[in-house]
């Protein structure tokens, strides 16, 4: 009795884990939301100020003006979240510290000598600075966004062993009552067997990680406890398990709303704003008299730097999140995609993981892909091959762990085959969601 009672203390302890992992996803998850609302205002203070330069137009410093009111209660609020975790609380200083004094040192003063003399700051040397102030910035930010995203791997690794661990107190409570009964067995009638022997062939399914399973509840007086006890374990596990599926796929779509974000304010924003003083200086350009041809050919090298600008910007921007994804839909995309791969692909269907042929362009030394699509137990099942060098191995870059932890944040399952030589083969099932 004492085992059992020891396994099944084990097991509520363990639930009481997966519980607190859950509240920890979901933590990192606000994390990593409010540093990309730091880093977009740090951005703003930039831009703002460097429209502001260029022209000296006032409208360009409205953005500026909001991030510098709205980056100390950020910065705040950051720390806050971070304040249990030493490391990413000093992260989140230094990038506090450096933010409020690219402001102070740097910012504000040259808006201000802007104001008296904007030539003067028009200058490389004058706009190094703020770039050299912002770059590292931007590295502290990715550094404590990759430092973030591993603590909450970390958290995931414990609850998956919380979670095993559960499952084998439980079976070795179950065990040991069988053990125990059966030792007292030889009155015991068949009416007593039989559930503890359903009961144990569920816990098999159980170990085996299906924590639908359940017991049939129609023993007698200790055996319909057990049973009782077992189908409210199965019942919290599956609980707490889809609770953190749920929360790796909250923390998924919020990263994609992010770059979604980010894809529409570098068109709206920067791309127009690129694009109107292209315009100006066409205009300008005109205005120019022909004895002047010096100018005109400084004015030809700036608005030729300008176009170089926007279509690097254009680049950008489909590298963050693809237009055609938006206003054509995945198989359009994905067409678009195949057709900018650096390796032959050929599309047997309308969907893709373009991760995936990423990874083939980089790395298999492929002279073509393969990928194709079709419906397969009430799901989607996708594969993708190339004729490579073979040898991929997740172990040794984030490429496929980053596609496979998308995956299966979504419920999905994929299969990697790549044998040195014999280029590389992915098998991705997936579910199909209600409509």
């Amino acid at each position: 009795m004492f085992l059992v009672g020891a396994g099944f203390a084990v097991m509520l302890f363990s639930v009481d884990d997966l519980r607190t992992s859950e509240r920890r996803a979901r933590h990192s998850e606000e994390v990593l939301v409010a540093a990309n609302q730091l880093e977009r205002l740090v951005v703003d203070l930039e831009t703002g100020q460097r429209g502001f330069v260029i022209t000296g137009e006032e409208r360009f410093l409205e953005p500026w003006r909001a991030a510098r009111t709205a980056l100390p209660e950020q910065a705040r609020a950051l720390e806050q979240l971070v304040a249990d975790v030493p490391a990413q609380e000093s992260r989140v200083r230094r990038i506090s510290q450096e933010a409020t004094s690219y402001l102070r040192d740097y910012s504000v003063p040259l808006i201000n000598a802007a104001r008296r003399d904007l030539a003067s700051v028009q200058t490389e040397a004058a706009t190094q600075e703020g770039k050299r102030r912002v770059d590292v910035m931007r590295t502290e930010f990715d550094d404590l966004i990759a430092a973030e995203q591993r603590l909450s791997q970390e958290r995931q690794t414990n609850s998956d062993a919380v979670a095993h661990r559960a499952v084998i107190a439980a079976i070795a409570g179950l065990v040991g009552s069988a053990l125990l009964i059966l030792g007292f067995a030889g009155y015991v009638t068949r009416a007593i067997v039989r559930p503890v022997l359903g009961t144990a062939a569920m816990a098999d399914r159980l170990a085996g990680g299906d924590l639908s399973v359940r017991v049939p509840e129609t023993g007698v007086g200790e055996i319909r406890r057990l049973e009782r006890a077992f189908n409210s374990m199965a019942e919290s596990l599956e609980d707490a398990r889809a609770a953190l599926a749920a929360s790796r796929a909250r923390i998924v779509r919020s990263a994609d709303e992010t770059r979604r974000q980010i894809e529409r304010d570098l068109h709206d924003g920067i791309q127009q704003r690129l694009v109107s003083l292209a315009l100006e200086l066409r205009a300008a350009q005109a205005t120019v008299p022909g004895e002047a041809p010096e100018l005109q050919t400084r004015l030809d090298r700036i608005a030729e730097g300008l176009g170089d600008a926007l279509e690097e910007l254009r680049e950008i921007s489909r590298g963050i999140h693809p237009a055609m994804l938006s206003e054509g839909g995945l198989g359009p995309a994905l067409k678009t995609l195949a057709r900018r791969s650096a390796i032959p692909v050929e599309v047997a269907a309308c969907y893709v993981v373009s991760e995936a042929l990423t990874n083939a362009a980089k790395h298999s030394r492929a002279s073509v892909a393969h990928v194709n699509v079709r419906p397969r137990d009430g799901g989607l099942h996708l594969s993708v091959s190339d004729d490579g060098s073979g040898g991929a191995d997740p172990a040794d870059g984030t490429g496929l762990i980053g596609l496979t932890d998308r995956i299966q944040a979504l419920g999905g399952t994929i299969a990697i085959h790549s044998p040195p030589g014999e280029g590389t083969t992915l098998q991705v099932d997936l579910p199909i969601a209600p409509v």
